[in-house]
């Protein structure tokens, strides 16, 4: 039986469960994520911008504002949903406000949340190395 080989990304070794230095990968990563969507938030808050204010809060909480709610109230849930977010959640939902335009690219994504077709390209990567 051959020996699986090992899975790098960013020079981490992708494991499961996750390592520590895969956690406090993905946590700096979604911090540089957090920064970019708490800015967003900021700025259609100011610009009085409720559409986009609520296209970027429902990402996260899973639910629109009808009447009634009040600008504050909204961008206040989006913050307050944002600051516990879990890592997992946050990569699959800053992929869609990228797309949309929304928020910058970062760097580099989160470890451990791959496709299967990222993991066998990654694979094939470390056996020519």
């Amino acid at each position: 039986m051959s020996k699986i080989p090992k899975i790098f990304k960013y020079g981490i070794e992708i494991t499961k469960p996750h390592s520590k230095e895969m956690y406090d990968h993905n946590d700096k990563v979604a911090l540089e994520m957090k920064r970019n969507i708490v800015s967003e938030i900021h700025k259609a808050y100011s610009n009085k911008d409720e559409d986009l204010l609520e296209k970027i809060v429902k990402c996260f909480t899973g639910w629109g504002f009808g009447d009634g709610y009040e600008l504050e109230e909204i961008k206040d849930e989006g913050l307050n949903t944002l600051a516990n977010i879990a890592n997992h959640m946050m990569s699959d939902e800053y992929g869609w406000l990228v797309h949309e335009g929304i928020v910058p690219k970062v760097n580099q994504d989160m470890v451990g949340f791959e496709t299967r077709e990222e993991i066998k390209e990654l694979r094939q990567l470390h056996i020519r190395s």
